[in-house]
Protein backbone atom coordinates (compact mmCIF):
# COMPACT_ATOMS: atom_id res chain seq x y z
CA UNK A 1 0.00 0.00 0.00
CA UNK A 2 0.91 3.41 -0.86
CA UNK A 3 0.85 4.70 2.83
CA UNK A 4 3.65 2.34 3.64
CA UNK A 5 6.22 3.90 1.33
CA UNK A 6 4.69 7.48 2.65
CA UNK A 7 4.33 7.93 5.88
CA UNK A 8 7.63 6.99 6.47
CA UNK A 9 9.61 9.62 4.33
CA UNK A 10 6.85 12.22 5.90
CA UNK A 11 7.79 11.48 9.51
CA UNK A 12 11.47 11.49 8.48
CA UNK A 13 11.53 14.96 6.59
CA UNK A 14 9.23 16.47 9.48
CA UNK A 15 11.66 15.23 12.71
CA UNK A 16 14.51 16.85 10.54
CA UNK A 17 11.96 20.29 9.91
CA UNK A 18 11.83 20.03 14.01
CA UNK A 19 15.30 19.50 14.45
CA UNK A 20 16.54 21.73 12.00
CA UNK A 21 15.19 24.68 14.42
CA UNK A 22 16.27 22.92 17.78
CA UNK A 23 19.78 23.40 16.09
CA UNK A 24 19.45 27.18 14.64
CA UNK A 25 18.09 28.29 17.94
CA UNK A 26 20.48 26.37 20.07
CA UNK A 27 23.24 28.02 17.33
CA UNK A 28 21.00 31.51 18.13
CA UNK A 29 21.36 31.02 22.07
CA UNK A 30 18.56 29.60 23.14
CA UNK A 31 19.04 26.17 24.58
CA UNK A 32 14.90 25.76 25.31
CA UNK A 33 14.85 22.90 22.92
CA UNK A 34 18.41 21.36 23.57
CA UNK A 35 17.29 20.58 27.30
CA UNK A 36 13.66 19.07 26.55
CA UNK A 37 16.21 16.86 24.16
CA UNK A 38 14.88 18.02 20.84
CA UNK A 39 18.12 18.14 19.05
CA UNK A 40 17.72 14.46 17.95
CA UNK A 41 16.97 12.57 15.02
CA UNK A 42 15.25 10.15 17.28
CA UNK A 43 11.59 11.25 16.18
CA UNK A 44 9.23 9.87 19.36
CA UNK A 45 10.20 14.00 21.02
CA UNK A 46 9.05 15.47 18.22
CA UNK A 47 6.24 13.23 16.47
CA UNK A 48 2.46 14.61 17.33
CA UNK A 49 0.14 11.94 17.49
CA UNK A 50 -2.42 13.61 15.12
CA UNK A 51 -0.15 15.48 12.94
CA UNK A 52 2.14 12.68 12.42
CA UNK A 53 -0.17 9.83 11.85
CA UNK A 54 -3.77 10.63 12.19
CA UNK A 55 -3.81 13.75 9.62
CA UNK A 56 -1.55 12.15 7.29
CA UNK A 57 -3.18 9.06 6.79
CA UNK A 58 -6.91 10.91 6.39
CA UNK A 59 -5.19 12.81 3.47
CA UNK A 60 -3.81 9.59 2.11
CA UNK A 61 -7.37 8.60 2.16
CA UNK A 62 -8.57 11.70 0.35
CA UNK A 63 -8.50 11.41 -3.73
CA UNK A 64 -7.04 14.66 -4.89
CA UNK A 65 -5.36 15.81 -1.94
CA UNK A 66 -1.55 16.47 -0.67
CA UNK A 67 0.10 14.96 1.85
CA UNK A 68 1.07 16.78 4.97
CA UNK A 69 1.97 16.55 8.44
CA UNK A 70 3.84 17.93 11.54
CA UNK A 71 5.02 17.13 14.47
CA UNK A 72 5.20 18.77 18.09
CA UNK A 73 6.74 22.57 17.61
CA UNK A 74 9.76 22.95 18.85
CA UNK A 75 9.99 25.35 22.17
CA UNK A 76 11.56 28.46 21.52
CA UNK A 77 12.10 31.59 23.50
CA UNK A 78 12.95 34.37 21.60
CA UNK A 79 14.28 36.05 24.67
CA UNK A 80 17.53 34.26 24.42
CA UNK A 81 18.93 35.02 20.74
CA UNK A 82 21.64 37.50 20.38
CA UNK A 83 19.76 39.22 17.67
CA UNK A 84 15.79 38.78 18.53
CA UNK A 85 14.66 39.35 14.93
CA UNK A 86 17.19 37.70 12.64
CA UNK A 87 17.46 35.12 15.12
CA UNK A 88 13.81 34.58 15.22
CA UNK A 89 14.09 34.88 11.70
CA UNK A 90 16.67 32.42 11.24
CA UNK A 91 15.32 29.73 13.33
CA UNK A 92 11.79 30.01 11.26
CA UNK A 93 13.93 29.76 7.93
CA UNK A 94 15.57 26.55 9.40
CA UNK A 95 12.48 24.10 8.88
CA UNK A 96 12.10 25.06 5.78
CA UNK A 97 15.41 24.88 4.10
CA UNK A 98 15.87 21.91 5.62
CA UNK A 99 13.22 20.54 3.50
CA UNK A 100 14.65 21.84 0.29
CA UNK A 101 18.13 20.16 1.13
CA UNK A 102 16.09 17.05 1.94
CA UNK A 103 14.59 17.32 -1.89
CA UNK A 104 17.60 18.05 -3.19
CA UNK A 105 19.37 15.13 -1.34
CA UNK A 106 16.53 12.45 -3.01
CA UNK A 107 17.11 14.01 -6.17
CA UNK A 108 20.75 13.62 -6.08
CA UNK A 109 19.70 9.61 -5.31
CA UNK A 110 17.27 9.63 -7.68
CA UNK A 111 19.67 10.10 -10.46
CA UNK A 112 21.57 7.11 -10.58
CA UNK A 113 17.99 4.91 -9.91
CA UNK A 114 16.66 6.55 -12.76
CA UNK A 115 19.54 5.36 -14.92
CA UNK A 116 19.68 2.00 -13.56
CA UNK A 117 15.35 2.04 -13.59
CA UNK A 118 15.40 3.17 -17.73
CA UNK A 119 13.22 6.42 -17.30
CA UNK A 120 11.26 8.68 -15.06
CA UNK A 121 7.99 6.73 -15.34
CA UNK A 122 9.81 4.40 -13.21
CA UNK A 123 9.11 6.57 -10.08
CA UNK A 124 5.48 7.18 -11.10
CA UNK A 125 4.82 3.23 -10.92
CA UNK A 126 6.02 1.83 -8.00
CA UNK A 127 4.16 -1.48 -9.20
CA UNK A 128 6.54 -1.81 -12.47
CA UNK A 129 9.35 0.31 -11.51
CA UNK A 130 12.08 0.34 -8.54
CA UNK A 131 10.64 1.03 -5.16
CA UNK A 132 13.67 2.79 -4.28
CA UNK A 133 12.76 5.16 -7.26
CA UNK A 134 9.43 5.59 -6.03
CA UNK A 135 10.55 6.53 -2.45
CA UNK A 136 12.90 8.83 -3.97
CA UNK A 137 10.40 10.68 -6.23
CA UNK A 138 7.95 11.16 -3.19
CA UNK A 139 10.96 12.28 -1.30
CA UNK A 140 11.33 15.67 -3.17
CA UNK A 141 7.49 16.20 -3.52
CA UNK A 142 6.94 15.54 0.36
CA UNK A 143 9.61 17.56 1.36
CA UNK A 144 9.08 20.66 -1.46
CA UNK A 145 5.15 20.41 0.19
CA UNK A 146 6.50 20.65 3.61
CA UNK A 147 8.59 23.81 2.80
CA UNK A 148 6.11 25.67 0.47
CA UNK A 149 3.48 24.77 3.25
CA UNK A 150 5.09 25.94 6.14
CA UNK A 151 6.23 29.51 4.26
CA UNK A 152 2.97 30.19 4.26
CA UNK A 153 2.62 34.13 6.27
CA UNK A 154 -0.29 32.26 8.45
CA UNK A 155 0.31 32.21 12.70
CA UNK A 156 1.60 29.51 13.32
CA UNK A 157 3.60 28.62 10.37
CA UNK A 158 6.97 29.29 10.12
CA UNK A 159 6.48 32.03 7.13
CA UNK A 160 4.58 34.17 9.96
CA UNK A 161 7.44 34.71 12.29
CA UNK A 162 9.23 36.31 8.87
CA UNK A 163 6.68 38.35 7.27
CA UNK A 164 5.70 39.66 11.28
CA UNK A 165 9.89 40.88 11.42
CA UNK A 166 9.11 42.66 7.85
CA UNK A 167 5.74 44.33 8.53
CA UNK A 168 5.71 48.19 9.98
CA UNK A 169 5.91 48.08 14.25
CA UNK A 170 2.45 49.24 14.02
CA UNK A 171 0.81 46.57 12.21
CA UNK A 172 2.18 43.75 14.53
CA UNK A 173 -0.35 43.81 16.91
CA UNK A 174 -3.04 43.66 14.57
CA UNK A 175 -1.20 40.66 12.59
CA UNK A 176 -0.72 38.72 15.54
CA UNK A 177 -4.27 39.21 16.38
CA UNK A 178 -5.38 38.12 13.21
CA UNK A 179 -3.31 35.46 13.54
CA UNK A 180 -5.08 33.62 15.81
CA UNK A 181 -7.78 32.27 13.67
CA UNK A 182 -5.52 32.27 10.73
CA UNK A 183 -4.42 28.62 10.51
CA UNK A 184 -8.88 27.91 10.55
CA UNK A 185 -9.00 30.07 8.13
CA UNK A 186 -6.19 28.33 6.04
CA UNK A 187 -7.49 24.92 6.50
CA UNK A 188 -10.85 25.97 5.67
CA UNK A 189 -10.00 27.26 2.72
CA UNK A 190 -7.80 24.09 1.81
CA UNK A 191 -10.52 21.68 2.29
CA UNK A 192 -13.62 23.86 1.28
CA UNK A 193 -12.45 25.33 -1.53
CA UNK A 194 -12.23 22.81 -4.61
CA UNK A 195 -8.71 24.56 -5.81
CA UNK A 196 -7.42 25.29 -2.42
CA UNK A 197 -4.88 22.59 -3.02
CA UNK A 198 -4.51 23.10 -6.53
CA UNK A 199 -3.21 26.85 -5.33
CA UNK A 200 -0.37 25.27 -2.85
CA UNK A 201 0.69 22.11 -5.34
CA UNK A 202 0.87 24.79 -8.31
CA UNK A 203 4.64 26.05 -6.81
CA UNK A 204 5.39 22.52 -5.77
CA UNK A 205 4.69 20.89 -9.03
CA UNK A 206 6.50 23.91 -10.96
CA UNK A 207 10.01 23.11 -8.57
CA UNK A 208 9.28 19.44 -8.75
CA UNK A 209 9.00 19.23 -12.52
CA UNK A 210 12.81 21.30 -12.65
CA UNK A 211 14.17 18.65 -10.27
CA UNK A 212 12.98 16.09 -12.70
CA UNK A 213 13.96 17.29 -15.53
CA UNK A 214 17.83 17.76 -14.00
CA UNK A 215 17.43 14.20 -13.21
CA UNK A 216 16.62 13.22 -16.68
CA UNK A 217 19.31 14.69 -18.17
CA UNK A 218 21.99 13.92 -16.10
CA UNK A 219 20.98 10.37 -15.96
CA UNK A 220 21.31 10.50 -19.94
CA UNK A 221 24.45 11.62 -19.75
Amino acid sequence: MIWLLLLPILIGSIVVHELAHAWVARREGDDTAERQGRITLNPIPHLDPVGSFLVPAILIALPGSFIFGWARPVPVNPANFRDRVWGDIRVSLAGPASNVLLALAFTLLLVPAVSLAGGMEAAMNPEEGSLFVSAAFYGILINLILAVFNMIPVPPLDGSHVLRHLLPEGLRASYDSVGRIGILVLLGFLFLVPEGFGIIMAPVFFMTDILVSVVQLVARA
